[in-house]
């Protein structure tokens, strides 16, 4: 396999990626198609099956310069540069992993002329120097939010995603007030209200993020802002404004803030990168003659899923499995579909997984079930999406069995116990009202928390000693007969 097959491979991908921001699947209620492992149900990113935060609230601090402008702030008669200070907060929406809105107001003043309108009037300075001014503003603008290092990304580096350059750009409104200085004192020369046409401006520029934590991002950012209005400066009416053709006053907005990101889940949209939800990732050597090395640990059982990320390493063969490499059970009876010789109907073990009836053709008898459950994410007992199919297969389960289940929550190994205690009642509980509410008797079942003393995989113990997806496994919900 030479270089030209992993384009190929790479542009059969980058579909895929498309779909990545969300790639859990939404059911209509009806079993899965058995001669698939479940493609068919891939669905884009929806605000109802998201799984990331995207509300996030800014804040800042900065230096303003005035750059174009009859008084600048850049070394001007004695050859200082007079700085001025800024400060904004803004509320953030990130619509897609690569684009966002920001409501933003800045407030702060600019300081430019010949010297700072505080200092006395400089005597050693020509006439025409001898003045000074300092303007107040305040603006609300509307921001457009560009992530550059998700819209350019076209391969998963497999790197740590911590940096992320961004560019900004957008209108608003500006109300401020200008002073001027000379020799005859210091006086208000220009007054502009907010919210009229004369006070729109406009405003663009690049930030330097950084992820602190899943709540946390530092930024670094420039912006040059277009104020239209030529008295800005504070200039005025008189001489200094027709010293130059300017046609408005604009600066630039050096800052350095902080974003709280908000909401339960454990990631941001802006920083999740869509290929790393592909399960085939691609390691191009440098030297493209060689061959491409798909999967560093192999496969060890020849299911098409790289044992590097292969949750079950002993897959019969000829048996479908899904993207993790499990094996697929359509009815969930515990027979894999391979063995199955009812494959959408459940059934005991003992009898190939076809349904056994009495002699009077009375609902099945069961000796001893227990169902695959669900998976949640982190901190969280919200049923997700990709987890209705489970669950509507476990109604049409329950419902032809004569018998009554447990519904039993567990955790992973972070947190305290009584916290996880709590959180497993909440999603076994939240589980039961799904099943009660899609036609199950709620006498048929009983929710129970196990906290996380019922770990799938018991290895996971602190969870930091084990990879991500055992640790998710143990945070589940599953089903026992009495």
């Amino acid at each position: 396999m030479k270089l030209s097959l992993a384009i190929v491979a790479l542009a059969m991908a980058v579909p895929t990626a498309s779909f990545a921001q969300d790639s859990t699947a939404v059911s209509n209620g009806q079993y899965p198609n058995t001669f698939t492992s479940g493609s068919a149900n891939v669905s884009p990113f929806t605000n109802q099956s998201k799984r990331f935060n995207d509300w996030a609230i800014s804040v800042g601090a900065g230096v303003p310069m005035l750059q174009s402008a009859d008084l600048t702030s850049f070394k001007n008669g004695d050859g200082k540069t007079l700085f001025g200070y800024s400060a904004y907060v803004s509320i953030d929406k990130a619509i897609t992993h690569a684009f966002g809105l920001k409501l933003q107001y800045d407030r702060g003043e600019t300081r430019q002329g010949w010297f700072y309108t505080k200092d006395p009037v400089p005597t050693n300075l020509p006439a025409s120097q001898q003045v000074a001014g300092r303007t107040q503003y305040d603006a609300i603008s509307i921001l457009g939010d560009i992530n550059f290092s998700n819209l350019l990304r076209r391969v998963d580096n497999h790197s740590p995603y911590r940096w992320a350059l961004h560019g900004y750009a957008g209108i608003g409104t500006l109300a401020y007030r200008a002073f001027q200085k000379d020799i005859n004192g210091q006086r208000l020369v220009t007054e502009v209200k907010p919210f009229k046409f004369n006070s729109l401006f406009g405003q663009a520029g690049a930030g330097l993020k950084y992820k602190v934590n899943r709540r946390l991002d530092i930024e670094g950012r420039v912006m040059y802002v277009v104020t239209g209005d030529d008295n800005f400066d504070g200039g005025g009416y008189n001489n200094v404004n027709s010293r130059s053709e300017n046609t408005s006053d604009n600066f630039f907005n050096a800052t350095l803030g902080i974003s709280l990101k908000l909401g339960k889940h454990e990631s941001h949209l802006m920083w999740h990168d869509p290929l790393q939800e592909i399960y085939y990732k691609l390691d191009v050597l440098a030297n493209k003659n060689q061959d491409i090395e798909v999967c560093k640990k192999g496969d060890a059982d020849n299911d098409g899923v790289c044992d590097d990320w292969d949750r079950q390493l002993d897959t019969p063969a000829g048996a479908r499995v899904d993207g993790a490499g499990v094996a697929l059970d359509t009815d969930l009876d515990g027979v894999i579909d391979l063995y199955d010789k009812c494959v959408t109907v459940p059934g005991p073990v003992e009898n190939n997984g076809c349904p056994t009836t009495a002699a009077n053709n009375g609902p099945v008898v069961e000796t001893e079930t227990k169902l695959e459950g669900i998976e949640f994410d982190l901190n969280s007992d919200r049923i997700l999406p990709s987890n209705t199919p489970i669950l509507n297969n476990a109604v049409n389960y329950i419902n032809s069995s004569a018998g009554a289940y447990n519904v039993i929550g567990a955790t992973d190994t972070r947190a305290s116990q009584a916290y996880n205690q709590k959180l497993s009642e909440r999603r076994a509980n939240n589980v039961k009202d799904y099943l009660i509410k899609n036609g199950v008797e709620s006498t048929k079942l009983n929710a129970i928390g196990r906290g996380k003393k019922d770990l799938k995989y018991p290895e996971c113990d602190p969870a930091t000693k084990c990879p991500e997806w055992k640790n998710r496994a143990n945070r589940r919900v599953y089903f026992e007969a009495k």
